[in-house]
């Protein structure tokens, strides 16, 4: 028996291939949840906000 067989890798990626899906299928339950809770409604107009105004400190005349 060799220690790198190509059944020992086959078997090392079907268990990480069905432990991904059983970890993807459990925390699946709270991705709907999760991704209503984070929308936001969109503002009818974006409006400047005085803070970040660029403006020079002395108007010429």
């Amino acid at each position: 028996m060799r220690l790198f067989s190509s059944d020992l890798f086959r078997n090392f990626s079907i268990g990480f291939v069905l432990g991904a899906l059983l970890v993807a299928g459990v925390n699946a339950q709270g991705w709907d949840r999760e991704f209503t809770a984070r929308a936001a409604p969109m503002p009818e107009r974006v409006e400047p906000s005085a803070e970040f105004l660029i403006a020079p400190d002395k108007v010429p005349q």
